[in-house]
């Protein structure tokens, strides 16, 4: 209870009371919109689980998250009938954390360069496997007949589907939480500290990196099957490499370490994409908005090494530095004057 009535904790609560109140103020576009950043925090907060908290930099999350969007499709019952979302839901995420407790039992072997080498190289086995195979569709990829629905809980309606992307958000934002102060969560950041130390400690570092790895890819699963499920198509795209890469600069952005860093850099980074690709703004310049993105998320990074969410520490040092640098001076002209 202390921890949500700090600033943190305050701050946070802000934020997820005003996502649940936009729909009010926002149109079919704005309800959209927010649904796919929402599905990428999710996505996000899975990698922050293995970068911020455990030290282990991949390559090739996009995998789980296009499974788990696969998943969603091909689960669906062939006659094109709604699937149920209670069984629909646990195959997809199960289907991502399956692959990924393969790919980590394998790649955790293998640390740094390699590790990201190899996480890359898994993922673009899953890309070749959905677009060279009729499982996957192709390049085209494989359409959503009918929208899972669970009683009167039917994902065919944008609120309803912002909604429950919310709710999976909060939720996955809480677990973290709670992970992040246990026991288990804990032995994460000593690996991430000091690994060579938790081993002298006694510890087995494999198991928990492994269980923190499959715990990643399940998450970010589930945020595929919410994509796959609000844009009623996949295509192997969602496993691709340039995607990976995406998730691995919002949580950068936003500031490695921190729950608040995956979900500030998710909205960041795709409402700068919005920015940068709006005509009405940047006119002809939109067709080369990478090109503005790219050059925004150099200065970020050069501006703020903490992220966003590091912005407000950051602005608090440089005042607490400037009022000792001031008190110094006054001092030594206080000394001089004697």
């Amino acid at each position: 209870m202390r921890e949500l009535l700090s600033p943190k904790g305050l701050f946070t609560l802000a934020c997820f009371a005003g996502l649940a109140l936009y729909p009010l103020a926002a149109g079919s576009f704005g309800v959209d919109l927010v649904t796919k950043i929402m599905v990428y925090a999710i996505f996000a907060l899975s990698l922050e689980l293995l970068v911020g908290g455990t030290g282990l930099v991949c390559f090739g999350h996009a995998a789980f998250f296009g499974i788990g969007g696969y998943a969603a499709v091909l689960l669906s019952p062939a006659s094109g009938e709604p699937g149920s979302l209670l069984l629909l839901l646990p195959g997809a995420v199960l289907a991502a954390g399956l692959y990924a407790l393969a790919v980590g039992a394998l790649s955790l072997r293998t640390r740094g360069v390699y590790f990201i080498m190899v996480t890359l190289a898994f993922a673009q086995m899953a890309y070749y496997v959905a677009h060279d195979t009729p499982l996957g569709g192709g390049t085209d990829g494989i359409y959503l007949t009918a929208k899972p629905v669970l009683g009167p809980l039917d994902l065919d309606k944008p609120l309803v589907l912002y909604g429950f992307t919310l709710a999976m958000l909060a939720a996955v934002f809480v677990f973290l939480a709670l992970v992040s102060r246990s026991r288990f969560g804990r032995a994460l950041a000593g690996i991430r500290v000091n690994e060579q130390r938790m081993r002298a400690t006694g510890y087995s570092t494999y198991p928990y990196k492994l269980a923190a790895f499959t715990l990643s890819g399940a998450i970010a699963g589930l945020a595929g099957f919410l994509f796959g499920v609000k844009d009623g198509v996949v295509n192997p795209e969602l496993m691709s490499w340039h995607l990976s890469g995406a998730v691995l600069v919002m949580i950068i952005l936003g500031g490695i370490g921190h729950l608040r860093g995956a979900l500030v850099g998710a909205f960041a980074f795709a409402l700068l994409q919005e920015l940068y690709r709006s005509e009405a703004i940047f006119g002809a310049f939109a067709k080369h908005w990478l090109l503005g993105l790219g050059l925004t998320i150099i200065a970020s990074v050069a501006l703020l090494p903490r992220g966003l969410v590091g912005v407000p520490g950051q602005v608090r040092d440089r005042l607490l530095g400037r009022a000792s640098r001031r008190a110094g001076a006054a001092a030594a002209r206080t000394g001089a004057g004697a």
